[in-house]
């Protein structure tokens, strides 16, 4: 159809809606578009608005963003960085099946994406993987039962995984994630990043029809806050063999819930995915220090002071703890504050501590030695003597 007969199709439809008014949604989509569109394939977007049917509505050869899809649209090309993967699964019914989902992300936000039958079948042959760009052609949207736009992807559909793309072009996950500090009730699903704090032991329980599940429990910090995570079931199996402290963490769809003794924490099940980054630090050397700097650094605690409360130059009390960590380098003497120096009140001379993120500064009376302070976005591991 030429754009005069689609305006045509749509005042037809919508006595209501003047020649006018569609020439400025058209201006408006021209100006969203960025002139990456025609004007055919804009009356086509603004006719499935009003819900207007078009014949042969293949006309989307170049790719719209997240932001610009909503439900109804056929034909569509989307690209994107893979952020979750889910399982495959089947379904029986007058025909028989499969499907499995998808989040990629953009500059415009998080999709989800659903791929049936045989496009199922690249999850199971392990073809797909968090991190990968990927090009999602010849699909069309629907709207999920929360209202929420996502894209299938049938038969007719291709997935291309393009190894030539700029990552840099695509966001990671933390673009879009919340904010520990910023967690809470009143959210449904969040996704979050992080590194692992800290790891306890996965038990057993029974549930109610006396079958047995497990749980999984650790700490996420991620440099505004720390927060408990719940992992469940296949999600604590499929973790507790992986997770140690440091790990950096991706959790998709984790959901926020309030204890009894109303403290916020994350659970995760089957509707959650967790990429699972490992981490190599890039230690420096206690002789190589230098003013000024954010350096990662390991070394085993050689002297250890009492915890004591300082007054800032603010006039705010905090805890202070110092220690003195030395490698096979040399000796500098740590300043842990706050909260942090009240989670190390317990260190021995032996233990080994690595510290990512600590800020290096030229000492008080010590000449030009150098020193190490924690600041809210340091991280600490400690391994026990």
């Amino acid at each position: 159809m030429t754009p005069e007969e689609i305006v045509q199709a749509i005042m037809l439809k919508h006595p209501e809606i003047t020649q006018e008014q569609i020439k400025e949604n058209l201006a408006e989509e021209k100006n969203r578009a960025g002139g990456l569109l025609g004007d055919e394939t804009l009356l086509r977007l603004i006719a499935a608005k009003y819900g207007v049917e078009i014949t042969q509505n293949t006309v989307f050869n170049v790719n719209l963003s997240s932001g610009r899809l909503f439900a109804g649209l056929n034909d569509v090309t989307v690209a994107g960085r893979l952020i979750a993967i889910y399982p495959a699964r089947s379904f029986q019914g007058e025909k028989s099946g499969k499907f499995a989902n998808l989040m990629i992300i953009d500059n415009d936000g998080v999709l989800r994406v659903v791929l049936w039958n045989e496009k199922a079948d690249l999850i199971e042959k392990g073809e797909l993987k968090a991190g990968q760009i990927v090009r999602l052609v010849h699909g069309y949207t629907r709207e999920d039962r929360y209202g929420k736009v996502e894209l299938h992807l049938g038969i007719k559909s291709k997935i291309e995984v393009d190894s030539e793309a700029k990552s840099s072009e695509y966001p990671s996950l933390e673009k879009f994630a919340t904010k520990i500090s910023d967690l809470t009730n009143t959210y449904r699903n969040v996704h979050l990043v992080g590194r692992v704090k800290e790891v306890f032991p996965s038990s057993m329980f029974t549930r109610g029809d006396m079958s047995d599940g497990t749980v999984l429990r650790f700490t996420l910090w991620d440099g505004s806050g720390v927060v408990n995570v719940v992992a469940w079931n296949e999600k604590a199996h499929e973790l507790e063999k992986t997770l140690k402290p440091n790990l950096y963490l991706e959790l998709v769809n984790a959901k926020v819930k309030e204890t009894q003794g109303g403290l916020l924490e994350i659970h995760l099940d089957f509707g959650s995915f967790v990429d699972v980054q490992q981490v190599s630090l890039a230690l420096t050397r206690i002789s190589d220090l230098k003013d000024g700097s954010n350096v990662n650094v390991e070394g085993e605690v050689c002297l250890v002071n009492d915890l004591k409360e300082v007054t800032t130059a603010k006039g705010e009390t905090v805890k202070l703890l110092v220690f003195e960590l030395k490698d096979d380098t040399g000796v500098v003497r740590v300043s842990v504050w706050r909260n942090q120096a009240e989670d190390l009140c317990g260190l021995k001379i032996g233990d080994r501590v690595t510290f990512q993120n600590a800020y290096v500064k030229k000492g008080y009376g010590h000449g030009s030695e150098m020193e190490l302070a924690t600041r809210s976005f340091t991280a600490i591991t400690v391994k026990k003597l």
